[in-house]
């Protein structure tokens, strides 16, 4: 054995003595919350424990008290968790956002406070990268708003709030403004909202001082017609956006420029067979850490489409998988970058896949688990 080094021989060692693959150890596995949307006691925040090495979740705590929590986001210092709460999703009153104190690696969550979204059918939640604000979309009134972060994790009043205006050419869901997602840049300078009533994606500066939101010049980057964009993710190297389009079954692909936040479509590829005839509509996007690969979602033909990223950051359809479930609603990647999760809403399960680390492919761990309407998937890693 003297040509083995002595890092092999423990290893193989280890091996022998657990009778394990040959495989280190991992990281410590993440803690996964899911939001059940659903009205009074049905709505919750399931939290699980993800066995990154099996592809298998085990519940370990459901927090009660939240309604139709459509959207989570977790702070940068993962302390605390936000989601939204709403007794009538989509009614006359305006609804909520929730700030949660994330209690350990248990899954259980501590009540802070909540404040008012200024809106109704609030969809989408995002925490600036200094943690100090969270950003909210409200997909019926067409408006975004943006609240302070208090040092205890509570939110404060409302600091800012924008209505959305305008229409496109779709006349049955494009009359006027729906607000689907917000985020920030990169360098956090910048707030992207995708309105999907309006085929645009609007542009704010933030100030992380005082968590205001003003238009930027340019106002918007301009998504193709009838598209209706509605999820937004940023390419690891801050020169490109990806914009998943609900009405038309596509991505876009933008270059960024970060010194005045201006959006200029590079691309737009299906999410879709050629041959598929049927009715579908996108819902969520997610890049593998490296870059690598991006997963998009079919509601309709329930599915996830698989594509290359290219040195240019345009994409190429690698695959179309069925997502184990009806409406694939959204999707999470582990940090590793090796387990992609789908949350089937009306499908009601969450299906794990593993990520084929050379090509992008993704293959089912084993059966879903079964949860109700899952409409959000956070990872605590």
């Amino acid at each position: 054995m003297a040509w083995l080094s002595s890092r092999s021989v423990i290893l193989c060692f280890f091996v022998w003595l657990t009778g394990s693959s040959l495989q280190l150890a991992d990281a410590a596995d993440p803690v996964v919350f899911v939001s059940a949307f659903a009205p009074g006691d049905q709505g919750a925040i399931q939290a699980y424990q993800l066995d990154q090495r099996a592809g298998t979740l085990k519940p370990i705590h459901k927090t009660s008290g939240v309604e139709h929590p459509f959207f989570l986001a977790l702070s940068p210092d993962r302390k605390f968790l936000y989601s939204i709460h709403a007794k009538q999703f989509g009614g006359k009153e305006n609804e909520q956002v929730a700030a949660y104190e994330v209690v350990g690696r248990s899954g259980e969550l501590k009540l802070l406070n909540r404040q008012s979204a200024l809106g109704t059918a609030a969809c989408y939640l995002h925490v600036d990268a200094t943690g100090k604000t969270v950003l909210v979309a409200n997909y019926v009134t067409g408006s975004v708003a943006s609240l302070p972060i208090q040092t205890d994790g509570s939110l404060g009043p409302p600091a800012s709030f924008v209505q959305h205006t305008g229409s496109s050419v779709n006349p049955a869901r494009q009359k006027e403004p729906h607000a689907h997602s917000i985020i920030t840049s990169p360098d956090n300078r910048f707030v992207y909202a995708a309105d999907l009533g309006i085929d645009q994606v609007l542009c704010y500066r933030l100030d992380a001082k005082t968590s205001k939101l003003t238009p930027n010049d340019p106002p918007f980057g301009k998504s193709p017609a009838g598209a209706g964009p509605r999820h937004l993710t940023f390419h690891p190297n801050g020169k490109l956006l990806y914009a998943i389009n609900e009405l038309t079954n596509s991505v876009t692909v933008f270059g960024y420029n970060s010194d005045n936040g201006a959006l200029a479509e590079k691309q737009t590829i299906s999410t879709l067979p050629e041959d598929f005839k049927g009715t579908s509509h996108c819902a969520d996007l997610k890049i593998t850490p490296n870059a690598r690969f991006l997963y998009g979602t079919n509601r309709g033909h329930d599915s996830i489409a698989v594509y290359r990223i290219g040195d240019d950051g345009k994409l190429t359809l690698i695959e179309i998988v069925p997502s184990l479930g009806k409406g694939p609603q959204n999707l999470a990647i582990t940090p590793n970058g090796e387990l992609l999760l789908c949350a089937n809403m009306p499908g009601k399960n969450v299906a794990v896949f593993r990520i084929d680390p050379q090509v992008g492919s993704i293959k089912s761990t084993g059966e879903p688990i079964s949860i109700e309407s899952p409409s959000c998937i956070m990872l605590l890693p």
